[in-house]
């Protein structure tokens, strides 16, 4: 759709008829003596001057740049390029790039997490012939990226964070509950503990009492649902009900706590898919080969802020020749 506003450029005839109407501006007055001569029309002749030409040339270049603006005008100049990802090591990436024979092309730090997706919303600005290769720590799309340049991915697998995450248990059984922590191994220490604190991620109140009206978090356990009128009527989805209130996220369930272990794995999977953002997949490293009529995404292009001064500076010219030209 974007292209399209390249037909607008048919109205750059409308300032060259503009300034080709004749326009009077003059009074004619008839002298005594003019009676006795034969009458005839006065013909005129539009004469132009150079301050004319500068002023249609100008409106001309005016139309045009805001027809360009419109369009999002993008010139291919770039050329064989190293789209290195954020977050990714200076040694790795040198390694990878002198193993690619890139060593002699232009260093692009990608400034958006997703590489992939900012190289296919830019993709017009390289050359047809272009080289491109892209490094760093990249995610798996959802579907399989295509572009008209033949691009090589080096990607490193991202190591997963070590984080730690506090979990308050308040319970007349606290070994059950315990154990289910106990069991977890992963890049994740969960810290469980009876006091509480800001930093909780999870509260699993498993009391008949109701819990301290200063105690809040983004989800809480609900062993005994008795201090809980409002999970009565809340939904049921496998097995689980859930409801927000003002204290957090409230999710109960009759097999709570877990006795076995395909109890505890699904309810500590079901915690992890539905709280938490999902972790991405690393893609592979490979080539990915060009695409003849591959789907272009449009992004505002470089020369977009330029022809912004432009419209501006030619709109100033304008009006003050259109100023001298009155005067």
């Amino acid at each position: 759709m974007i292209g399209l506003w390249w037909g607008a450029l048919a109205l750059l005839i409308l300032p060259i008829w503009w300034h080709r109407q004749r326009r009077q501006r003059r009074t004619v007055d008839t002298l005594a003596t003019a009676r006795f001569l034969p009458r005839t029309d006065p013909q005129q002749h539009r004469i132009w001057r150079w301050l004319d030409l500068a002023l249609l040339l100008l409106r001309c270049l005016l139309l045009a740049s805001v027809v360009a603006w419109l369009a999002d005008l993008v010139l291919p100049w770039r050329g064989d390029s190293v789209l290195v990802a954020p977050g990714s090591d200076s040694a790795w990436v040198e390694q990878h790039v002198r193993e690619a024979g890139f060593t002699q092309a232009e260093r692009i730090a990608v400034p958006d997490a997703d590489a992939l997706g900012w190289l296919a919303r830019h993709e017009r600005e390289w050359r047809p012939e272009a080289r491109l290769l892209v490094v760093g720590m990249l995610a798996m799309p959802a579907s399989p990226p295509q572009f008209a340049h033949q691009v090589v991915i080096r990607s490193r697998p991202r190591a997963a964070p070590l984080s730690e995450r506090h979990v308050i248990l308040f319970s007349k059984r606290p070994e059950k509950w315990q154990a289910l922590f106990s069991a977890l191994d992963g890049p994740n220490r969960y810290v469980v503990s009876t006091t509480a604190h800001r930093a909780a991620e999870l509260v699993i109140w498993d009391l008949p009492e109701a819990p301290p009206a200063d105690l809040r978090a983004p989800l809480w356990w609900i062993g005994d649902s008795t201090a809980f009128p409002e999970l009565q009527k809340a939904a049921l989805v496998d097995g689980v009900r859930y409801t927000d209130s003002p204290r957090g996220r409230l999710w109960t369930s009759a097999a709570w706590p877990a006795s076995d272990p395909d109890t505890a794995r699904a309810q500590f999977e079901t915690w992890q898919r539905l709280h938490y953002p999902p972790v991405a997949y690393p893609y592979a490293s490979g080539v990915i080969a060009p695409v003849a009529r591959a789907p272009v995404t449009y992004a505002s292009g470089a020369l977009h802020y330029l022809l912004t001064m432009a419209l501006l500076a030619l709109f100033a010219l304008e009006r003050i020749l259109t100023h001298a030209r009155r005067r």
